[in-house]
């Protein structure tokens, strides 16, 4: 079983190979996305990245709070997606 972490107050010039490299010193990482902005394609400045579920826990205390280039990271178990009304 896997669990789904967010990142947040990632510098804006980080990867998805960025945040893969830097979880992996804790954990396994099946996967790490950092999200875009669809119309310019820039980073948001967060990311998500999973886990083996029994390491999440782990990930989530070495990182929260941890200086990534002069910004301190907010990390924590991913929330489920919010349905949001379609826009037209």
């Amino acid at each position: 079983m896997q669990k789904t972490i967010y990142v947040g107050n990632l510098p804006w010039s980080v990867t998805s190979e960025d945040l893969q490299q830097a979880v992996s010193q804790y954990a396994e990482v099946l996967a790490a996305r950092i999200a875009t902005d669809r119309e310019t394609g820039r980073s948001r400045g967060f990311g998500f990245v999973e886990v083996p579920a029994d390491k999440a826990e782990a990930v989530i205390e070495a990182l929260n709070g941890a200086d990534w280039q002069g910004r301190q990271l907010t990390v924590n178990e991913a929330r489920p997606r919010e349905e949001r009304p379609r826009r037209y």
